[in-house]
């Protein structure tokens, strides 16, 4: 295999000078639950023939990080559902070890949690977003169509248990969890975990209105400002979250607005899906088969080529719209099959 010396490579730089430094790698479409606003109900998984293995998945990862990407994301689907899954975190450490890689994280449902944290710890995971929308069982359970909120909450205590820090990703819904920001708010506090807002996003057809699950972020933070004391940071994560350090907690709020205000100036980031696919942008259809050059020979050239010539394709920004007019999803697939 083609192995450059990750240590000292420079980020991938596409056409809008952004160096591309930060891969979200969504490692299986399934899940275990079935978020109204993330999938349908009766959903179609990819024939396991077109997903490629963990193998393939290491390979793919190791060259990305060759060329320059300093973090990696797991995401899925939910990612502690694809079987064997540890044995692809402990062998992506090995970038973490050599110092070729500065962060591995993971974006979860929390559901696997209670079984996994502590070898997530021991793999060199350090941080992990969870997605949690409410604290009410009887949402939740209408929310995921079908989950277990304490579930999730063992899966939480276990995670902070392990030692791992925390973020809570909850995804804003009018009419749903709005009256729930508050408390939202004090637990996390309680906990010592960061929340993010985020915002409804048109991805897939889902069975229902998104213009209905729409809440603008900013009204959210206009509103919560009235009870508590925001200061706009400088933290970082990597991501596209604005933050905002909170007195009353300590802790960090960030909203992810993709609606309300484009982030897309700074974004360092690309997706690559299960099946071999990279999306340069999240909102737009664009997309490289990577798949066939990492099949088509055991030496990676051909696969940083194509990874190369995709960067050289990023685009600018995406084109997101939630209204009347516009509440068809901006792209066909669901949010799933990209990994956020």
């Amino acid at each position: 295999m083609n192995t450059e010396t990750s240590q000292f490579a420079t980020p991938l730089i596409d056409p809008f000078e952004r160096p591309i430094n930060y891969l979200r790698v969504s490692v299986t479409d399934r899940c275990d639950l079935r978020c109204v606003y993330c999938m349908a109900e009766d959903m179609t998984f990819l024939p396991k023939a077109q997903v490629l293995s963990l193998e393939e998945l290491d390979r793919m990862c190791s060259a990305f990080v060759d060329l320059g990407v300093r973090k990696l994301r797991l995401t899925g689907g939910e990612p502690l559902v694809r079987k064997n899954i540890m044995w692809l975190i402990r062998r992506l450490g090995r970038h973490l070890d050599s110092g070729a890689l500065d962060e591995l994280t993971l974006t979860s449902n929390g559901t696997q949690l209670a079984r996994y944290a502590q070898e997530l710890a021991d793999a060199g995971v350090k941080r992990i977003n969870i997605s949690l929308d409410t604290l009410d069982p009887d949402k939740f359970k209408a929310i995921t169509r079908w989950g277990d909120l304490e579930r999730v909450l063992e899966g939480v205590e276990a995670a902070r248990a392990a030692g791992l820090a925390i973020k809570i990703n909850a995804v804003a819904l009018r009419g749903v969890n709005d009256d729930e920001f508050d408390r939202l708010l004090n637990w996390c506090g309680e906990g010592g975990f960061d929340l993010t807002f985020i915002e409804v996003m048109p991805l897939g057809e889902i069975g229902e209105q998104r213009l209905d699950q729409y809440l603008p972020l900013s009204m959210v933070r206009g509103d919560l400002s009235k009870r508590w004391t925001l200061t706009e940071s400088e933290h970082a994560t990597g991501g596209p979250a604005r933050y905002f350090d909170i007195a009353e907690t300590g802790q960090r709020l960030g909203f992810i607005t993709p609606l309300t205000h484009n982030f897309c100036e700074a974004c360092n980031r690309v997706r690559l899906t299960c099946t071999g696919t990279l999306y340069m942008c999240l909102g737009q259809e664009d997309a490289a088969d990577l798949r066939a050059p990492l099949r088509a020979s055991e030496n990676d050239g051909l696969l940083k080529d194509a990874i190369r010539e995709a960067i050289g394709r990023k685009p600018k920004g995406h084109d997101f719209i939630i209204d009347r007019r516009q509440n068809a999803p901006a792209v066909g697939r669901h949010m799933s099959v990209t990994g956020g």
